[in-house]
């Protein structure tokens, strides 16, 4: 058993001896669930007597995973035994359990809570699905383009790659220009938004790269497709903190594709006849804030080719 002292972190409201009671913790072994639970065993002593028959009291505190490990070792350790390699492998294969019984959990929840509540939504769904965006985002765990905006299921049809980029309509083919195919022709969505953010490693490998990069990289013969965003970041910050420079080519790449849609002939055309509309956003998760612009087809149109684009509608949220 391992014997943890009082501190506040194992506070309970409901029990008002707190100040004078002994805790000892023992991990459940046996428990076949992939969350264990530590018994929380608490003693009291009422006028520097126990009565253990009547004040010895305990319940059960579900913990997460990196504490119930850390248990383990210390236990191990405390009876002199070095963790093994069978040992460490049953720790990984409960960790991975662990996780897919959350995922389990959610998807239970969302079965119940989303998709029960609405059968003849999802039904619909079922036989075709009618998006009004397509979302171009970046891979970035960070940046859930549903989390964020709350996006329901048949909203958007999302696209998601390093640095949320879209690549040359004459270069070759890719899942990006794919997805743009298929939403802007087949879909007939009636926006588009490229969603960029904050600490963005992609933008932060493009600034970093030295000419046209290690060719053996699949990063940098990615990123490479923002280099107009990175010059014209170096030709006006160049002065700049690095982070900032970052900053700065993270918002910049996001209006280079946005010119860069305006040279597909067919998104082209959506554009100017008004059945399709451009729109840049930037995600902020050091701050939470989300910058929201709409591309200017007009004023844009009117702009040297490779000289930027106008946009409007410009907000904070």
């Amino acid at each position: 058993m391992l014997f943890v002292p009082c501190c506040r972190i194992f506070e309970i409201p409901n029990f008002p001896f707190m100040a004078s009671a002994h805790f000892s913790l023992s991990l459940d072994s046996s428990s076949s669930s992939s969350t264990s639970l530590l018994n929380l065993q608490t003693q009291r002593t009422i006028s520097g007597s126990t009565d253990k028959a009547k004040d010895f009291e305990k319940t059960q505190l579900r913990i997460p995973f990196s504490f119930r490990k850390k248990a383990v070792n210390l236990q191990m350790m405390a009876s002199g035994k070095t963790p093994g390699l069978t040992q460490e492998a049953t720790i990984d294969r409960e960790d991975n359990a662990d996780v897919f019984d959350d995922m389990k959990q959610r998807f239970l929840a969302f079965k119940k809570l989303k998709y029960m509540d609405n059968l003849e939504h999802f039904k619909k769904l079922a036989d075709a699905q009618a998006p009004k965006f397509l979302v171009i985002a970046c891979a970035d765990s960070r940046v859930c383009p549903s989390a964020i905006l709350g996006f329901q299921p048949g909203d958007a049809f999302t696209v998601r790659n390093i640095a949320n980029l879209v690549p040359p309509y004459e270069s070759g083919p890719t899942e990006t220009k794919a997805a743009l195919e298929f939403s802007v022709n087949t879909l007939n969505v009636e926006n588009i938004l490229i969603i960029g953010h904050s600490r963005c490693g992609g933008i932060q490998a493009l600034m970093s790269m030295q000419g046209e990069g290690d060719s053996r990289s699949f990063i940098h013969n990615w990123v490479i497709v923002g280099k107009k965003a990175k010059e014209s970041t170096k030709a006006v910050a160049s002065n700049l903190h690095f982070d900032h420079q970052c900053q700065h080519c993270e918002k910049a790449s996001i209006n280079h594709s946005l010119e860069r849609l305006l040279g597909y002939p067919w998104i082209e055309e959506k554009v100017r006849n008004g059945s399709l509309s451009l729109h840049g956003g930037y995600y902020d998760f050091v701050n939470c804030t989300f910058e929201k612009w709409t591309v200017d087809y007009g004023e844009s149109r009117g702009k040297k080719e490779g000289s930027g684009i106008a946009v409007k509608n410009r907000s904070v949220w």
